[in-house]
């Protein structure tokens, strides 16, 4: 019998010890129960039908209301609230978390060390004590990683040599981060890695730390003294929200750039090298259905990203004064006229 299966036979056990005899009408069927924990803002009903997770499970055969119930925690933008959210779900008797970053993860982990979680978007899954291993987690945790490894920002670096080859200096906007483990301590982003990569691809990199709006334009100004031939900038939730800002920057100051996350080539910036966000939806699907119906989470391993997209926005590279290299735009995924 499965962990789920278990839970709901002790539960059906007890509720019939504890009925009056005169109960004797057949109770409905209670539903598994999925948790779901995100820093995120509460999405619209319309974006939840059409969330990639949500039509992956309904081709499994878990559709809400049917044949599952679902327990949503937000926190509004507020990763502080994420451990009381996480504390909320576990005491709601949920079956399997699902959850949205690292910081999300980590406070699902912090919370239970026994209902198993199901973790999207987390770049250092080992370095943060979720998992003993991409192969074999060995806890209640496993999940999709953020990205396939530091060589793919090496790729990105390549990119941008390949279309300004004459580039010496490397601009990168950093965001500090500490992420917090599971036992308590905090890791540090390794920006020095990419500054490594840069230099081996004949780069002066240079990094220029934001963490909140206030800091966006004392960096461009401190970017435009430096007088950087190339910008790099990589996705996160902060500068997700600024991509805008940023890009129109890079176009102001006639800077060619890379970035990590596609959103940003719509919003203007040169090229992107961005992991193919949809299939790894459609795989936290897989795992939750696969541990709904009994699966061991700590024997189910952790998988890459296997698929990254090349975007080039030839209006910005036009605006820039630039040629596309016939090897770039033969590899584009796709094309933003």
């Amino acid at each position: 019998m499965s962990h789920v299966g278990r839970r709901r036979f002790l539960a059906a056990s007890g509720a019939l010890i504890a009925a009056p005899v005169i109960a004797r009408a057949q109770p409905a069927k209670e539903l598994p129960v999925l948790g779901w924990l995100s820093p995120s803002r509460r999405p619209s009903p319309q974006e939840i039908a059409n969330f990639p997770t949500t039509k992956r499970l309904a081709q499994r055969g878990w559709i809400e209301g049917k044949t599952l119930r679902i327990e949503r925690a937000y926190g509004e933008g507020s990763q502080a609230r994420l451990p009381e959210l996480a504390a909320r779900l576990v005491s709601s008797g949920v079956d399997v978390i699902g959850t949205f970053g690292p910081e999300a993860a980590v406070a699902a982990a912090r919370a239970t060390t026994t209902i198993p979680i199901v973790f999207w978007g987390v770049a250092w899954p080992v370095e943060i004590g979720l998992i003993d291993s991409f192969a074999r987690p060995g806890r209640n945790v496993t999940g999709v990683a953020w990205q396939a490894g530091p060589e793919v920002n090496g790729k990105r670096i390549e990119l941008l040599r390949e279309m300004v080859p004459q580039a010496r200096r490397l601009a990168i906007l950093s965001v500090p981060t500490a992420l917090a483990t599971v036992a308590g301590g905090r890791i540090e982003h390794p920006w020095g890695e990419l500054e490594a990569q840069a230099r081996s691809l004949e780069f002066e990199a240079q990094t220029f730390p934001v963490s909140e709006p206030a800091d966006i334009d004392p960096a461009f100004a401190a970017i435009e003294r430096w007088n950087p031939d190339a910008f790099y900038v990589p996705g996160t939730a902060f500068t997700y929200r600024e991509r805008h800002r940023i890009a129109a920057f890079a176009l102001r100051r006639r800077l060619p750039s890379v970035y990590t996350l596609s959103a940003f080539a719509d919003a203007g910036g040169m090229i992107a090298y961005a992991i193919d966000i949809a299939p790894t939806w459609f795989r936290i699907g897989d795992y939750l259905d696969r541990i709904l119906r009994g699966a061991n989470p700590a024997e189910l391993p952790v998988e890459l990203p296997t698929r990254y997209l090349l975007v080039v926005n030839v209006k910005t590279v036009k605006a820039l004064g630039l040629d596309i290299p016939q090897s770039i735009l033969l590899r584009a995924d796709r094309v933003i006229e």
